[in-house]
């Protein structure tokens, strides 16, 4: 990709342009566009390194909960399914606010934490996200704005040698799967290092890239969603909401939990009633309040 300076961007003709001020805003405007970005989380390196410790650890205790053999026969010995559940500095990467602050850009309206997944790229062998796919699997769509979108948080290192994700550029505006002539010809492959989050709209396709180290590569992959699309793992019947804020329980999907009967589903109604009708007077004071 060319660099220029900035005041070589010229251009004529045009009535609207886009300004940048933040890394916030340039992710933003790159997922929009070609459909992914590259963002640092703000941890600090010893941060990340007790991610890393507490990630092996909560690995060797699922692969004794589960057993290697089982695992294995059913393909998912390089993941772990849902680490927040297990382990609460998952969760706080989940609801990293540097991730939440482009989501609000991207998503119109409310999202959830759709799913999170700790992954391996095992050290010279091949894995099961290795294959081209989207986060959205089997869909072939086109929508005027994400409603979904994947954040992989690099435990370790992204580079060549270990595998870094491969992407398809701008393929979240295109239903088809390409030809294998264009995606040899335009897939990239993105670096990143530990402690960044490579953001994708869940519609562009990618891939992992081979491991050619002797050691693994780790990440946790995150997808976030309109609450319209159910959780790939029912969160908030798995976790206890004792003592989580507001703000995290909306996140985890705890106010778009699926009724189990129709007297449930009446009182959900009511709730979620009540709930916008503070909120719409709360917007209409602030309003009231910024009159100028």
């Amino acid at each position: 990709m060319n660099s220029f300076a900035f005041e070589d961007v010229s251009a004529y003709g045009v009535l609207k342009k886009s300004f940048t001020n933040t890394n916030i805003d340039k992710a933003v405007e790159e997922i929009n566009n070609i459909g992914y970005s590259v963002i640092h989380s703000g941890l600090k390196d010893v941060e990340i390194n007790t991610i890393a410790n507490q990630f092996d650890l909560l690995h060797t205790q699922y692969i004794h909960t589960y057993g290697h053999h089982y695992l294995k026969n059913i393909d998912e010995q390089n993941t772990i399914r849902l680490p927040l559940a297990f382990d609460r500095c998952f969760l706080e990467i989940a609801a990293n606010q540097v991730i939440l602050n482009i989501l609000e850009r991207l998503i119109v309206g409310q999202f959830i934490l759709n799913q999170q997944n700790g992954i391996i790229n095992p050290a010279g062998e091949k894995y099961n996200q290795s294959a081209w796919h989207r986060d959205l699997p089997y869909q072939h769509f086109v929508s005027s704005r994400p409603i979904a979108v994947s954040a992989l948080f690099c435990v370790d290192d992204f580079t060549i040698e270990n595998g870094a994700t491969y992407v398809l550029p701008a393929s979240h505006k295109h239903e088809l799967f390409p030809s294998d002539t264009y995606i040899l010809k335009n897939a990239i492959q993105t670096t990143a290092p530990a402690g960044s989050f490579i953001i994708i709209d869940c519609m562009v396709f990618h891939r992992g890239g081979n491991n050619q180290t002797k050691k693994n590569r780790r990440a946790i992959n995150h997808v976030y969603t309109i609450p319209l699309i159910k959780q790939q793992i029912d969160i908030p019947a798995t976790m206890s909401e004792e003592n989580m804020s507001a703000h995290l329980r909306k996140l985890l999907g705890y106010k778009h939990k699926v009724s189990k009967t129709i007297d449930e589903f009446l009182k959900s109604r009511k709730i979620f009633s009540s709930f916008h009708a503070s909120e719409a007077l709360t917007d209409s004071v602030d309003l009231s309040q910024n009159k100028t």
